[in-house]
């Protein structure tokens, strides 16, 4: 079955004029916070397996990202997209600025290249793949970090090189996260960052032909100015990540003003996750995206579509309108 992704991906290089915009589930948090992925709502893994299922059956996300382990599970034991629109990723690694464990303080320190998978591993849930065996999995997200710090940022990238170069030599694609520092002293003024962020990926891009760069960015969306100047600076498709939980208003709002200033994906993973019915979240969120309504009529829309469940909201209609992105307000 042809995937969206593909699809929309090939309108958006290929038709100047395209409204196409992919949307990720960044459903990965197991390899970030470990147990502390469960909730109330999702006491097992095995729950959380079956909110997989539903939201990827829905067919409103163009993307599914989770761990190795997850998509053993999802590709492999239940096919889940042999028959679906749907591409599964994988996060290629996790880098140390994401390990997020009880107690932990590696969040706060100057991330160090880590990955847990191997490609092989990524591609076929095994290092011993058969001569003859095809590969599930053939998309992973690759994340770096810069924090204006030498060695680390040195190390970032020359695991990048490593990793890009032995992805496409094996067919394994990928796309490319790019955080803002993790270090809240790095030595780059606050208002610079933006700027910052847009100058590292420009120049670890300009030494990559187009057949080895990532399907598309993620980025954090720093605001309307750094967004247009890395979408007009070349071809290359430039996302944005959700961050934190939010209020419904600040979600909708998110992906509705990245796509007015060029991005054509979102990955969102908390901002999902952590609402009140994901299935009905997703559901407004495809027709915010595809420009069928706006994010004021989307929380009107979700929030009684709550109502209809029996679902109580998380907050008041006025707290759930309020932003808390920066680069919204």
């Amino acid at each position: 079955m042809e995937k969206s992704l593909d699809a929309k991906l090939a309108d958006i290089r290929n038709n100047p004029n395209s409204d196409a915009f992919i949307i990720a589930y960044a459903a990965d948090p197991d390899m970030s916070k470990g147990i502390a992925t469960l909730t109330d709502a999702t006491p097992s893994i095995q729950a959380y397996y079956d909110d997989l299922v539903d939201i990827t059956e829905q067919a409103k996300i163009d993307v599914l990202l989770t761990s190795v382990s997850t998509m053993d599970v999802l590709a492999r034991e239940k096919r889940l997209f042999d028959t679906s629109p749907v591409t599964p990723a994988v996060r290629a690694n996790d880098t140390t600025d994401l390990w997020d464990a009880t107690g932990a303080e590696y969040t706060s320190l100057p991330s160090r290249p880590f990955s847990s998978p191997t490609i092989e591993e990524a591609q076929y849930g095994t290092l011993l793949p058969q001569p003859d065996q095809k590969p599930d999995i053939d998309l992973g997200l690759y994340s770096v970090t810069f924090n204006n710090n030498l060695d680390a940022d040195w190390l970032t990238l020359t695991e990048f090189k490593a990793f890009r170069t032995e992805a496409i030599r094996k067919g394994f694609r990928y796309f490319l996260e790019v955080f803002n520092p993790n270090v809240s002293d790095c030595g780059v003024r606050p208002e610079d960052i933006p700027t910052y962020v847009n100058d590292q990926i420009a120049r670890m891009l300009a030494g990559i032909p187009r057949a080895s760069r990532p399907e598309f960015l993620k980025i954090a969306y720093n605001g309307p100015e750094a967004m247009e100047s890395l979408v007009n600076y070349d071809s290359t498709v430039v996302g944005i990540l959700g961050g934190p939980t939010s209020t419904t208003y600040d979600s909708f709002k998110l992906i509705s003003e990245a796509k007015k200033y060029g991005a054509r994906v979102a990955l969102f993973g908390r901002r999902i996750k952590g609402a009140e019915n994901p299935r009905a979240f997703v559901e407004v969120l495809r027709d915010i995206a595809d420009g069928l309504i706006s994010p004021e009529e989307g929380v009107k829309i979700y929030r009684n579509t709550l109502k209809k469940l029996g679902i109580a909201p998380l907050r008041n209609f006025e707290d759930d309108m309020v932003l808390f992105t920066p680069g919204l307000v």
